[in-house]
């Protein structure tokens, strides 16, 4: 049997962590932007595809190159849409052979601060920064390829990511403080493995025009994540501060980060894409990395 064809725009870590299991489904192509990223996928079994999202001109070649798409380039670092999704939409839709599945890993940013309460994913999108804001546009104009194309697109809105390599160790040795137990907020967690699985899943089992938060089922304090990262690492716990003394000492950006608060519910992961989760908490990771004696 013929094997399908798969596009990956933004092959980073958690796209490389699914090309095992994808490998024994697709023939993979992904768009590069360079001679060294083409070297890069070879070597991993994947057909580079010159061309740079914000270069129109060299996307023409996307067009009816694959039957699924795994979309995980980030919007712009500025302005308030995302063009990058823009164009690649505007190209894909081109052809009618792109009609099967398509995969967009967003952020669960997009629900700004929510003072903890736990969101399913109906709860409407109120973005309160820039960085979310072009998520949430970027989700919007996917549905609408979706919807015009037949393309059954879903969404991932997905928390912080972590992974062995993917800890805040520099942020805990350089001594960035966290805010006061009665004052923090909750964080919510995915291990990349998991993101990665859950994208593999979403290409085939998604709904049409679906969300699906991918996280774990901890609920964890952010305080909290940072005192069993430092645990386990043999570093320092943060120092806690009051809002407005942290507020002053870290960046704005952080700070944006720092504020907001939500759990997220973890069911139509498990329902409906039948995600398995291998790391249900960070705690899974952390056990084997404590330090001994």
């Amino acid at each position: 049997m013929r094997k399908r064809r798969l596009l990956i725009i933004g092959c980073g870590d958690v796209a490389r962590r699914a090309l095992p299991w994808l490998a024994r489904r697709f023939h993979i192509y992904a768009l590069c932007r360079n001679r060294e990223q083409a070297a890069e996928l070879r070597a991993l079994g994947v057909i580079p595809v010159p061309g740079d999202l914000d270069e129109p001109a060299t996307l023409q070649r996307l067009a009816g190159l694959a039957e699924y798409v795994l979309h995980s380039a980030p919007p712009p670092n500025q302005g308030d849409d995302d063009a990058r999704s823009k164009r690649l939409a505007a190209v894909l839709a081109q052809n009618a052979i792109l009609a099967r599945g398509f995969c967009y890993i967003s952020t669960s940013g997009v629900y700004g601060d929510c003072a903890g309460a736990l969101l399913e994913e109906s709860q409407p999108a109120k973005p309160q920064s820039a960085r979310a804001l072009r998520r949430v546009v970027a989700e919007q104009l996917l549905r609408r390829f979706g919807r015009r194309t037949g393309c059954r697109v879903s969404l991932l809105r997905a928390p912080g990511i972590y992974a062995a390599e993917r800890l805040p160790t520099e942020r805990l040795r350089s001594g960035t403080p966290a805010l006061l137990p009665e004052q923090d907020g909750y964080s919510n967690h995915i291990h990349a493995d998991d993101l990665a699985h859950a994208c593999c899943l979403a290409l085939f089992r998604g709904r049409s025009g679906r969300v699906y938060h991918v996280c774990d089922d901890s609920q964890w304090k952010m305080g909290d994540w940072f005192d069993r990262v430092a645990d386990a690492s043999g570093l320092p716990r943060p120092q806690r501060l009051e809002r407005t003394d942290l507020q002053a000492r870290v960046s704005p950006a952080l700070w944006s980060f720092m504020r907001e608060s939500r759990r997220l519910s973890n069911r139509r992961l498990k329902e409906e894409l039948k995600l398995r989760l291998r790391y249900p908490t960070p705690q899974t990771l952390l056990d084997g990395l404590r330090p001994m004696g």
